[in-house]
């Protein structure tokens, strides 16, 4: 017969017995697709890298990576898309230069600052430029074509307001002496249609975005922005070469995510990031497009950033832009 005490003490264990059972795992990441971000549209070069980005990352995290493009409002409308999702992975952003650290110092009110409302977890690419010009504008060198803008006001198009090839143009004018008008597109792709089609002058842009047209004959490239020629375009000199002095511009590329990631997501995405870099099919086909992988995780990514958003701050200065 069990007495009182016996009783109570075994009743109380099984009360108890619950809370001692095995934690439960934690679902793998990823179990759904992850939507990668892209705030131009198809065609050039943010979207170029992202695909080879894709393509790779997805059988490194044995999980579907789907590209959206997300073009408008000076690439805002991406970044504002991922810094109001869930803190959870599953939807991440290829930023570059333009709408991560420029726009900041072009809007006065921005829906969501880059540096508050995003987590860099690592650097993807850097790539060199292309000054290329269309039918419109028959200059055969780089010379040429800053003479030819300092007689005139010449036309160039952008992938939009503050990417890269409207920063690069920018650059250009302060240092060789000569303002042109800007027109933004929604992406370099729609750009360089109106380029192809003798609708604007010229543009700088990426290598990704413009190297078939440039094989193909229907552009003319002048010169690369880098401070060494391309090995995939041996023929064309550097614009310091071409008698730009002082003149080197770039684009980059990275991985955020929504400001908040757990830390074992946030390390996972950037260990998956530097094994989908080591690939030699990526290498090559990101070497093909005139960028260069990058060896920046998720520290050296934001201090980097940082870094460019005070570089480029003091461009916009002295070129007294604003936008709203």
């Amino acid at each position: 017969m069990l007495t009182r005490r016996r009783t109570l003490a075994l009743a109380a264990a099984g009360t108890l017995a619950p809370l001692a059972a095995p934690a439960i795992a934690q679902p793998r990441y990823p179990n759904k697709p992850i939507t990668l971000i892209v705030s131009y549209a198809a065609g050039g070069g943010t979207d170029a890298v992202a695909r080879i980005f894709a393509a790779r990352l997805e059988q490194v995290l044995d999980g579907r990576v789907i590209v959206e493009n997300r073009p408008g409002a000076a690439a805002n409308l991406g970044t504002e898309a991922v810094a109001a999702a869930a803190p959870d992975g599953y939807t991440l952003l290829i930023g570059n230069q333009g709408p991560m650290v420029v726009n900041p110092h072009l809007f006065r009110r921005l829906k969501a600052d880059p540096a508050t409302t995003l987590d860099p977890i690592a650097l993807i690419a850097d790539a060199g430029l292309l000054v290329v010009v269309g039918p419109r504008l028959p200059v055969t060198s780089m010379t040429e074509l800053v003479a030819e803008a300092k007689k005139r006001q010449l036309v160039y198009g952008s992938a939009g307001n503050a990417s890269a090839s409207h920063l690069a143009v920018l650059l250009l004018g302060q240092v060789a002496g000569f303002e042109a008008r800007h027109v933004p597109y929604r992406g370099a792709g729609p750009a360089l249609n109106d380029l192809v089609g003798g609708h604007i002058d010229f543009m700088v842009t990426t290598i990704p975005s413009v190297v078939g047209l440039v094989e193909g004959k229907k552009l003319t490239a002048l010169a690369v922005t880098t401070e060494q020629r391309f090995g995939s375009l041996p023929d064309i000199p550097t614009a310091i070469e071409a008698g730009v002095k002082g003149y080197t511009a770039s684009a980059w590329y990275g991985l955020l995510g929504p400001k908040g990631l757990p830390a074992a997501i946030r390390d996972r995405l950037e260990q998956a990031t530097a094994e989908t870099l080591r690939d030699p099919n990526v290498l090559n086909r990101l070497k093909d497009d005139g960028a260069i992988a990058s060896q920046k995780g998720a520290r050296a990514f934001a201090a980097f950033m940082a870094e460019e958003r005070t570089r480029w701050g003091e461009i916009v200065r002295a070129a007294n832009i604003t936008l709203e």
